[in-house]
C-alpha cells in the first residue's frame, strides 16, 4: 500500500469504520471464551456528547479493544437514556417554538408521539458521534431505556418491590422543581453558597407587644401557621397561650414552645411554615399545625397566599419586602451567606414542598451494596478517592422519591377506582383482578392509572441486567454468559444516582455484583479550571475537533491529560501533540517504505544486531509495564509510556541506529526485523489510536483477508516477564541507556564547539570499564561521526572534553581547538553540582527526614549524593589537565 505524503484522518476513519463493521468484528455472541462485558453509561437522548462523554467513551474503548486483542469475547453495549425531565423540557420547548402548541392542549398519547419523534431525530446524533470517535461497540445491541422490553422490566421491578413492602406512597416533604413542575430526589439537588438577605420582621402580638423574627424568604410568611420559641427562654415565658398576627394578611397564629429553637440564634423566635421547610414540617406534625401551601407548582404565589396571587416567587419577594417596609413591619435587611438548593436538571432554585409521591425504602437495599464494595467484591478505582464517598452515602441513605410529574417515562403501574382506592398491577386487566382480591368490583373503563412516571434513574439502575433482558427473561443464555459485567467506566458525579443504585439492583435481583471494577474518570475542565458547560461557552464541539485534528488525535489529547480519577484540564495543544504524533509515525512508516524500495540481501552492518536486541528488550519491558498500568487503570500513564517508546526509542534512536549510510542499501534482514517491531508498536498503541495504527499496519506489509490489527492477539506477557529477568536483558538495557547518554552528551559538546555534523572527529574514552562499550562501539562511532574510537587513561590535549556520568570523553579534530569555552562550561557545571550536593547532604543530615521518609526515598537521595560526588571528582580531574 502506497503511503500518501501526509496522513489523512478523515479518509482513514471512514474506510476502517466501514471495514470493521462489514467484518462484524465488534459483534459478540456467547462462546467458549471468557467474556469481557462493558455497558456504556447511556447518554441522554436530548443532545450531543460533551467532552466528559468523550473521555468516558475513549476510556471504555481502550479497555474493550485491549480485552478483544487479549483473547476475551469483548461485548460493549451502546445505548441511550430517555432522560425524562430534560427530554420533556426539550419537547415542550420545541412544540411551543416551532408549532405553537402547548403541552396542556395535548393528550398524553399525542405528547408521547411528539417525544418519540424527537428521540428518533436526535438519538442518532449521539450514536454517530460514538462511531466517529472510533468506539468498537456492538451496534446490534443498541438499547434505549424506553424500549418495550426495558419498559416492561421497569414495571416488573416496581411491582416486585411494592409487593415486598419496599415501595410506598405518601405525603412527604420533597424537593420541587418549579420549572420542570416535578418532584426531585435529594440527590438531584445541588447546594451552592450564595449571598442573600436576612430580613428582620415585626409580628404584632394579638394582646399587644410584638415578636421579631428573621427570615431569608419573606415570600413564605403568608404560609406561617405558628411562631415557635424555646420554653426555657425567659424572654418569652409570658407568651403561653398567646397569638400573633402574620404581617400583611393578619392571620391569627399561635405562639408555641419547643426545645428545637435555639435561644441564642437570631431573636430566638422562629416563624413556622410547615408547607415550605422540612424542619418546620416536622414541627407542624408534632404540634398539629395547619399546612398552608402558598406556592403553585410553577413557583408563583397560590390563592392560599391571599396576596400577589400568580406572581413569580422572586418577584413577589421584592414586592412583599417593599410593602413590609412601607407598613412598618420591616426592621432591617442585612447581607447573609446561605446555602441554596438548585435543580441539577433545570438549574432553578428548588422549593421544599409537601406532596404525595411514591418512595422506595433504601436502607434494606443499601447494606448488601455497601458490603459488596467493602469486601472487595467490587473494586473502585481510584479507591482512595471515592470509596469513602460511596460508603458515606450508603450509610446515610434516605428513602428515594421515585415519582415524577411528567409524561415522558415509564408510567407508574398504580390504578385507582372512583373512591381513590389504589392497587398496583402491570395493566388495566391486572388492576381489575387486584381490586377483586380486595373485594371491590370495578369495570376496566372505570379504572384510572396514576399519571406520574418513574424517575429516570429507576430505569437506568437496571441497565447492566436489562440490556441482556435479565429482568424480563432472567434465565436467558446471553444474560447468564455476559452478566456480571466486567468494568463500569463513569463520571464521579453520578456515584449516588447510578453506581450505588446499580449495585443495589444487582444484589437484589441476582444476589451478585453487576460489575467487577468501577473506574471513575475525572471532571473535564477548561484551562482556567472551570467545569466545561454550554452556558460558559467553554465546551468544544466533538465533531469539530475530530474534523480539525482527527479522531486519533482527539483520543490521544484527552487521554494524555487524564491521570486516573483526577480532573482533566482540557487544552487543544494536547490534540496538536496527538496530531504531531500521527505525523511522526507516518513519517517513520514512509522512511521504512523508502528503505523497502532499496533493500537488498546484503549482510546487515555489525551494529544492527545489537540495536535489534536492545529494542526488542525495550519493547518487552514496555509491554510488561503497560500491562501492569492497565491492570491498575492507569491509562494515561500507559499511553505516556507507549508514546515515549515510539517517539523516542523507536523513531529517534532505533531507526537512526539501523539507518544505512548515505548511498548504502538497506539490509533485508534488518528491514524485516524493523517492520516486525513497528507492527508490535502499532498493536500496542491500537486501543488508544485505532485508525492510524490500522492504516500503518496495512501499509507495512501485504495482509491476507481478515488479518486486521484490531483483532491481532497480544503475545503472552508472562513470557516477556521471564525474559526480562535474564541478566543479558538487563545488560542490553543498561548499554542502551549508556549509548543514548553518551550520544546526547557528545552531540551537545560538538554543538557548543560549533563543529558541523559532517566534520569527522577521533573519540577517546577515559573509562575504567571498557567492556561496556564493546557492543555499542560501532553505533557510537557512526552517531557522533567518529573516524575512530579509542580508550585512554590520560587527558587528550587540544580536544573537546565532555564529562558524561562519571567518565570523560575527548573529541579530537584535525585542527587544534581553543578550549577556553570548555573550561568555562565545566566550571559552571562544577558550581551547579556542588550546590546540588549541598542540598542533598542537608536533606540527608536532617534526622526527621531520614526517620520519616519512605526507605526508597532515602535511598534515592543517597544515590543522588554518590552520583554528584562522582561527577564532581571527574570534572575536577578534567579541569586539572586544562
Amino acid at each position: 500500500m502506497e503511503l500518501s505524503k501526509n496522513f489523512n484522518p478523515a479518509t482513514a476513519e471512514v474506510h476502517w469504520t466501514q471495514h470493521w463493521r462489514a467484518k462484524r468484528y465488534f459483534n459478540s455472541k456467547p462462546d467458549h471464551r471468557q467474556p469481557f462485558t462493558v455497558v456504556i453509561p447511556p447518554p441522554n437522548v436530548t443532545g450531543v456528547l460533551h467532552m466528559g462523554h468523550t473521555l468516558n467513551e475513549t476510556v471504555q474503548d481502550i479497555l474493550v479493544r485491549k480485552a478483544r486483542m487479549s483473547g476475551f469475547n469483548a461485548c460493549w453495549v451502546p445505548g441511550s437514556d430517555h432522560a425524562s425531565i430534560a427530554t420533556e423540557a426539550k419537547v415542550v420547548q420545541m412544540l411551543e417554538k416551532e408549532k405553537g402548541i402547548h403541552k396542556a392542549d395535548l393528550s398524553r398519547e399525542e405528547f408521547l408521539k411528539y417525544a418519540f419523534e424527537w428521540k428518533d431525530k436526535y438519538g442518532g446524533i449521539i450514536y454517530n458521534q460514538i462511531e466517529r470517535l472510533g468506539c468498537s461497540v456492538d451496534w446490534d445491541r443498541v438499547t434505549f431505556t424506553m424500549d418495550d422490553h426495558y419498559y416492561k422490566a421497569v414495571i416488573k421491578v416496581f411491582i416486585d418491590l411494592y409487593e415486598k413492602g419496599l415501595i410506598y406512597r405518601g405525603a412527604r416533604m420533597i424537593n420541587w422543581d418549579p420549572s420542570a413542575k416535578t418532584a426531585l430526589s435529594d440527590e438531584e439537588v445541588e447546594y451552592k453558597e450564595v449571598q442573600g438577605k436576612l430580613y428582620h420582621i415585626r409580628y404584632p402580638l394579638e394582646n399587644g407587644g410584638e415578636l421579631v423574627i428573621a427570615t431569608q424568604r419573606p415570600e413564605t410568611i403568608m404560609g406561617d401557621t405558628a411562631i415557635c420559641v424555646n420554653p426555657e427562654d425567659p424572654r418569652y415565658a409570658n407568651l403561653q397561650g398567646a397569638y400573633a398576627l402574620v404581617p400583611l394578611i393578619n392571620r391569627r397564629i399561635p405562639v408555641i414552645f419547643d426545645t428545637y429553637v435555639d435561644p441564642a440564634f437570631g431573636t430566638g423566635a422562629l416563624k413556622v411554615t410547615p408547607a415550605h421547610d422540612i424542619n418546620d414540617y416536622n414541627l407542624g406534625l408534632k404540634h398539629n399545625l395547619e399546612v398552608v401551601d402558598t406556592l403553585n407548582d410553577d413557583g408563583t404565589l397560590s390563592e392560599a397566599a391571599q396576596i400577589y396571587i400568580g406572581t413569580d416567587r422572586f418577584k413577589a419577594r421584592k414586592l412583599i419586602v417593599a410593602e413590609l417596609e412601607e407598613k412598618g413591619f420591616l426592621i432591617k435587611a442585612e447581607d447573609y451567606h446561605t446555602r441554596v438548593g438548585y435543580s441539577q436538571r433545570t438549574g432553578v432554585v428548588v422549593e421544599p414542598k409537601i406532596s404525595t409521591q411514591w418512595f422506595l425504602k433504601m436502607r434494606e437495599m443499601a447494606e448488601p451494596a455497601l458490603n459488596a464494595v467493602l469486601s472487595g467484591d467490587i473494586r473502585i478505582h481510584p479507591g482512595d478517592k471515592f470509596l469513602a464517598t460511596y460508603r458515606y452515602w450508603l450509610e446515610n441513605v434516605k428513602d428515594w422519591c421515585i415519582s415524577r410529574q411528567l409524561w415522558w417515562g415509564q408510567q407508574i403501574p398504580a390504578w385507582y377506582n372512583s373512591d381513590g382506592v389504589c392497587v398496583v398491577a402491570a395493566d388495566r386487566a391486572g388492576a381489575v383482578k387486584a381490586f377483586a382480591e380486595k373485594g371491590i368490583s370495578v369495570e376496566e373503563s372505570a379504572v384510572t392509572q396514576d399519571a406520574d412516571v418513574l424517575d429516570t434513574w429507576f430505569s437506568s439502575w437496571l441497565w447492566p441486567m436489562e440490556v441482556f433482558n435479565g429482568i424480563t427473561e432472567p434465565d436467558n443464555e446471553e444474560f447468564k454468559y455476559y452478566y456480571p459485567t466486567s468494568v463500569l467506566v463513569t463520571g464521579q458525579d453520578i456515584i449516588f444516582f447510578w453506581v450505588a443504585r446499580m449495585v443495589m439492583a444487582g444484589m437484589e435481583y441476582q444476589q451478585e455484583r453487576p460489575f467487577r471494577d468501577v473506574y471513575f474518570t475525572g471532571m473535564v475542565r477548561d484551562k482556567q479550571g472551570r467545569k466545561m458547560s454550554k452556558s460558559l461557552g467553554n465546551s468544544p464541539d466533538l465533531l469539530e475537533l475530530i474534523d480539525k485534528y482527527g479522531a486519533d488525535a482527539v483520543r490521544f489529547g484527552i487521554m494524555i491529560s487524564s491521570p486516573a480519577g483526577n480532573d482533566l484540564l482540557f487544552d487543544e495543544s494536547a490534540l496538536e501533540q496527538g496530531r504531531n504524533f500521527n505525523n511522526k509515525m507516518w513519517n517513520a512508516a514512509k522512511l521504512i517504505q523508502l528503505w523497502k524500495e532499496k533493500a537488498t540481501d546484503v549482510a546487515a552492518p555489525s551494529g544492527d544486531a545489537w540495536a535489534h536486541r536492545w529494542f526488542e528488550t525495550r519493547l518487552m519491558e514496555v509491554r510488561v509495564e503497560v500491562e501492569q498500568l492497565l491492570a491498575q487503570f492507569r491509562l494515561s500513564e500507559a499511553l505516556k509510556t507507549i508514546y515515549s517508546l515510539i517517539w523516542d526509542d523507536f523513531c529517534s534512536w532505533y531507526l537512526e541506529w539501523i539507518k544505512p549510510g548515505f548511498g548504502e542499501p538497506m539490509s533485508n534482514s534488518s528491514l524485516q526485523q524493523c517492520i516486525r517491531f513497528f507492527e508490535s508498536l502499532v498493536q500496542l498503541l491500537h486501543p488508544y489510536m485505532p485508525f492510524i495504527t490500522e492504516e500503518i499496519y496495512h501499509a507495512l506489509s501485504e495482509r491476507k483477508d481478515g488479518d486486521d490489527l484490531c483483532m491481532l492477539q497480544f503475545p503472552s506477557v508472562e513470557v516477556q516477564v521471564a525474559a526480562l529477568e535474564n541478566n543479558a536483558a538487563r545488560a542490553v538495557l543498561a548499554e542502551g541507556q549508556l549509548l543514548k547518554n553518551i550520544i546526547s552528551g557528545l552531540r551537545d559538546a560538538r554543538n557548543k564547539a560549533q563543529l558541523k555534523p559532517k566534520e569527522t572527529v577521533s573519540l577517546f574514552i577515559d573509562s575504567p570499564d571498557r567492556d561496556q562499550y564493546t557492543a555499542i562501539r560501532v553505533i557510537l562511532s557512526r552517531q557522533v561521526n567518529a573516524a575512530s574510537v579509542e580508550f585512554t587513561g590520560e587527558a587528550i590535549a587540544q580536544s573537546i572534553t565532555a564529562v558524561i556520568g562519571k567518565e570523560r570523553f575527548y573529541l579530537q579534530t584535525e585542527q587544534p581547538l581553543e578550549t577556553g569555552n570548555q573550561k568555562e562550561d565545566l566550571l559552571k557545571e562544577l558550581e551547579y553540582l556542588k550546590g546540588f550536593l549541598a542540598s542533598v547532604e542537608k536533606k540527608l543530615g536532617n534526622e526527621r527526614f531520614v526517620s520519616n521518609a519512605k526507605p526508597e526515598i532515602v535511598e534515592m537521595e543517597r544515590r543522588k549524593q554518590q552520583d554528584a560526588e562522582g561527577k564532581i571528582k571527574v570534572i575536577e580531574e578534567s579541569l586539572a589537565t586544562m
